[in-house]
């Protein structure tokens, strides 16, 4: 299983929320770039990029540092937040991205996610964003009437290969994560799925490894020192950990 230690970006700043409120906000002493450098001292090669202004606006308001941490470090990184267009989709993987994430386009638009899914493959992920098991957009703060497991079941069937799937209840808690709903998800689909919020114990990452899911986003709880990201690449026994 892959773990992809996160970057969320507020104006330039490293960030983390709570339950995806906005309004309760922590940011770290880490530039985005000063932490892309440390997760990859300690390891890691893959990384989660989350542009949480462009989530709420629509546009890449932080895609010129994120391209920075692509140029940098030899790392495959994905790319969230606001990307709702072909022309962004284009301009993240120009520049070295591997892997794009929509998430209320994929909602609003199913066109443009049967499209994006046709053209660009393994090289597109969605996101889908739940509370009280439906799906929340445009940065979690507009929840539709979507079930969310049931959105996955369409998505695979959109040809979609990759889903990340975060319960929003969990997110920034440092009290766990959602195990029941990864196991759901495992013996439901068929795709690659990422498991996302919430992540603290070691054992959740052993857990995970054990459904077989695809890879883990590790986040507060890396930033907190609550969970140690070399353990947590051991205990996923990620090849390429270093």
């Amino acid at each position: 299983m892959k773990i992809f230690p996160a970057i969320d970006i507020i104006e330039g700043r490293v960030v983390r929320l709570t339950r995806g409120d906005y309004g309760v906000v922590k940011k770290y002493a880490a530039s985005p770039l000063e932490a892309a450098e440390e997760f990859y001292r300690a390891g890691a090669r893959y990384l989660h990029v989350v542009d949480l202004d462009g989530a709420r606006s629509g546009r890449a308001d932080n895609a010129q540092v994120i391209e920075e941490i692509v140029k940098r470090y030899s790392m495959f990184v994905e790319v969230g937040g606001g990307i709702r267009s072909r022309g962004q989709i284009e301009r993240y993987l120009s520049s070295g991205v591997g892997r794009v994430i929509i998430g209320t386009a994929a909602v609003k638009d199913e066109a443009f996610t049967v499209r994006a899914a046709t053209e660009y493959g393994d090289k597109i992920a969605v996101g889908v964003d739940a509370k009280q098991g439906k799906v929340a957009v445009s940065g979690w703060e507009e929840l539709t009437s979507y079930d969310s497991v049931e959105f996955c079941k369409r998505l695979q069937s959109m040809g979609v290969k990759n889903i990340i799937y975060t319960d929003i209840s969990k997110d920034g808690c440092l009290n766990g994560t959602n195990l029941d709903i990864y196991n759901v998800l495992c013996q439901t689909l068929s795709l690659n799925i990422t498991a996302s919020g919430g992540i603290t114990y070691i054992d959740e990452i052993k857990k995970l490894k054990e459904m077989g899911l695809y890879a883990a986003v590790l986040g507060k709880a890396v930033y907190e020192g609550k969970l140690s990201l070399k353990e947590a690449l051991a205990a996923a026994e990620d090849s390429n950990a270093g």
